[in-house]
């Protein structure tokens, strides 16, 4: 499993708008081959800054399959111009996990 982690800085006073796009683009990305889950957090000192988290069967799943394809253009229309700057999305593998 991949996690894929983005800051996601939205433009401020859009917050609202980002979040009702962000609520139809996340049934484009669940619908895709490998996706296992979606976290959308919103930060409480930076409240225009995002975290979103999504896990992945595998690495191309998400840098191939879903940003090469056809669906990943909706997801771009919907949500691209909310960012300043881009984001920075970066993939990460588990070494080590505790949960209570």
């Amino acid at each position: 499993m991949i996690t894929e982690h983005a800051l996601l800085p939205v433009i401020p006073g859009q917050e609202g708008d980002f979040e009702t796009a962000f609520n139809q683009a996340r049934t484009i990305i669940a619908s895709m081959p490998g996706f296992i889950s979606l976290r959308l957090s919103r930060s409480i000192e930076s409240p225009n800054t995002y975290l979103l988290i999504v896990e992945w069967e595998t690495l191309e799943d998400h840098t191939i399959g879903f940003r090469c394809s056809p669906e990943y253009q909706r997801w771009r229309g919907l949500l691209h111009h909310f960012y300043e700057p881009f984001p920075v999305v970066e993939h990460y593998r588990m070494v080590s996990s505790t949960e209570l």
